[in-house]
C-alpha cells in the first residue's frame, strides 16, 4: 500500500500527538483500519510495512498498528517490519497493536512460537475475554463475535505477555504485554462482521493510548490553503484540471480560496463524459462555483487514441498521457494570455488512488494487492512541465465530501455517484469507440433515480 513520510505529509500530521501509524502488510482490509481510526477522530496514516525506518523520520505516532496480510510469518520473503522498528516505537512512546498477521509477525519477532493451525478459523468465531483486568477490553464483556480470517496460530508467547482472550476452539485471540506497550488480536476489529470491534479499537486509541480526537475538517482545510499559500508563490499561477467529479470540484473550490483568480481552470470534454456533463457542469461551475472555467473540446483526439483499444490498463495510461498533453498546450495558450507560464498543476487525487497505485509487501516489488494505476498517480511523463497541488491526497471519499461541505460546494456535486478518471473508457468492456455508451449510462442513471434508488 502507500507510503508516507515525514517530507509527504502536512506539517501538522508529523507534529500532531496523537498520530496512528498503520503498518500496511498486504491485508485488503489496511484501508479500512485507517478509515476506521480516522471515524473516531484521530488522524492515521497508512504506511508501507517495509519502508525503511528513515521514512518515518519526524514522525511520533501515539500508536502503531501492524496489519494483517495474506502471508504466513514463515513463507520465503514474508514481510516485516524494518530492523530498529521496535526500538523506534519504544522511543516515541507508541503502543503497538497487531491485528492478525501483525500479531503473528510480533510474536515471532520478540521470540515467541507460531506454528501452522490445528484450528484454522476462517469467518464468523466467538471469542471469550479470560483475563477479567484485560487492558484491551476493559468493560466489554466476558464474550463477543468476531470476524477470523488465519491459517497460523500463536502457540508460545513471547516472555512478558499474557492472554487475554481465546477462540471458541481454543485458539490465542488476544495477547497483550502492558509494560512494554505491546498489543495483539487474533480477528479483524475493523470490519463490520466484528460488531465489537470499534468498541475495542475506540477503548484501545482513547483509554489505553490515550489518545485524543482532534482530526478535524475545519483543521485540515485551514492546513491545507495555508500550504498551498506558502507554495504558490505571489506571482505564481496554477491550473486545475476539472472533471465535474466530486475531488476535482473540492480541489479546485479549496485552492480557490487560497489563490483566487491566479487559479485557471480547464474543463476537457474527452468524449468518454456522462450523457450532456459537458452542459451540465459548465452550467454548475459557473452559476454555482463562480471558478474560472475554460472548456476545451479534445474528443476527436482522445478517440483516435483508444480506436481500437481493448486492454482497461492500456486504455488508463493512453487517457492519462492524452490529459497531460491537453493541459500542457492549454498552458503555453494561458502564457501568452497572462504573459508568463503556469508552475503547477491541481489534481483532486486521493488517499485510496494513492494506496493503490503501490505494489503489495512480500510481491518482490514492494505491497496492498494492486488493483489499478489510475491516471492521477501512474502514467504522468517524466518531463512534465509543471508541479502537482494535491491537495485531497491523504483524505478518503467520505472525507472530501465533508471538507466541500464546509467549503459550500452544491450538495448536487457533493452527492454524485463516483465516475473513473479514464470516463466510459473503463465502463466499456472492449473498444469505447465501436458503440454509443453515452445513451446506455443515461438509461441507467436515470432509471435509478426514477426508482429513488440513486442515493442508496
Amino acid at each position: 500500500m502507500g507510503s508516507a513520510s515525514a517530507a509527504s505529509l502536512p506539517t501538522s500530521a508529523g507534529a500532531g500527538e496523537n498520530l496512528v501509524l498503520i503498518l500496511d502488510f498486504g491485508s485488503q482490509y489496511t484501508h479500512l483500519i485507517t478509515r476506521r481510526v480516522r471515524q473516531l477522530g484521530v488522524l492515521s496514516l497508512c504506511v508501507s510495512g517495509t519502508a525503511p525506518l528513515s521514512s518515518l523520520a519526524g514522525l511520533r505516532p501515539r500508536a502503531v498498528v501492524l496489519s494483517g496480510g495474506p502471508h504466513s510469518v514463515h513463507a520465503e520473503g514474508a514481510p516485516s517490519f524494518p530492523e530498529g522498528f521496535l526500538d523506534f516505537a519504544a522511543g516515541a512512546g507508541a503502543h503497538v497493536l497487531g491485528v492478525c498477521y501483525g500479531m503473528q509477525l510480533l510474536v515471532q519477532t520478540l521470540g515467541g512460537a507460531v506454528e501452522p493451525g490445528v484450528r484454522q478459523e476462517y469467518g464468523d468465531m466467538e471469542v471469550e475475554v479470560t483475563a477479567p483486568s484485560s487492558a484491551l477490553y476493559g468493560e466489554q464483556g466476558k464474550r463477543q463475535s468476531v470476524w477470523m480470517s488465519h491459517g497460523d496460530e500463536v502457540v508460545r508467547l513471547p516472555e512478558g505477555f499474557e492472554v487475554v482472550a481465546r477462540s471458541v476452539q481454543g485458539a490465542i485471540a488476544a495477547i497483550e504485554h502492558r509494560e512494554k506497550r505491546f498489543y495483539g488480536l487474533q480477528y479483524h476489529p475493523e470490519v463490520t462482521h466484528s460488531p465489537q470491534g470499534m468498541e475495542t479499537l475506540r477503548h484501545f486509541l482513547f483509554d489505553v493510548c490515550g489518545i485524543k480526537a482532534d482530526w478535524k475538517m475545519q483543521d485540515v482545510l485551514d492546513e491545507e490553503i495555508k500550504t498551498i499559500k506558502s507554495m504558490v508563490g505571489p506571482d505564481e499561477h496554477v491550473i486545475c484540471a476539472l472533471s465535474g467529479g466530486v475531488d476535482s470540484t473540492v480541489a479546485a473550490t479549496l485552492v480557490h480560496n487560497a489563490i483566487g483568480d491566479r487559479l485557471h481552470c480547464v474543463f476537457v470534454d474527452n468524449g468518454l463524459l456522462r450523457y450532456k456533463e459537458k452542459e451540465r457542469v459548465m452550467s454548475t461551475f459557473n452559476s454555482d462555483l463562480h471558478l474560472p472555467v475554460t472548456c476545451i473540446d479534445a474528443s476527436e483526439k482522445f478517440l483516435t487514441e483508444l480506436k481500437g483499444v481493448k486492454d482497461p490498463e492500456m486504455k488508463r495510461k493512453i487517457i492519462g498521457r492524452e490529459f497531460i498533453v491537453v493541459f500542457d498546450e492549454f498552458a503555453h495558450m494561458l502564457e501568452q494570455k497572462i504573459g508568463k507560464r503556469p508552475e503547477y498543476l491541481v489534481q483532486g487525487t486521493l488517499y485510496p488512488d494513492v494506496i493503490e497505485s503501490c505494489p503489495p509487501p512480500g510481491s518482490g516489488r514492494t505491497h496492498s494487492h494492486t488493483i489499478k494505476s489510475h491516471h492521477n498517480v501512474g502514467g504522468l511523463p517524466k518531463d512534465m512541465k509543471l508541479k502537482l497541488i494535491e491537495p485531497l491526497k491523504l483524505l478518503f471519499k467520505d472525507e472530501v465530501r465533508k471538507l466541500g461541505s464546509i467549503l459550500n460546494v452544491p450538495e448536487s456535486f457533493l452527492k454524485r455517484h463516483p465516475f473513473p478518471g479514464p470516463g466510459l473508457a473503463v465502463r466499456v468492456i472492449g473498444d469505447v469507440t465501436a458503440g454509443n455508451a453515452l445513451e446506455v449510462d443515461e438509461i441507467f442513471i436515470q432509471a435509478i433515480k426514477d426508482a429513488v434508488l440513486y442515493h442508496s
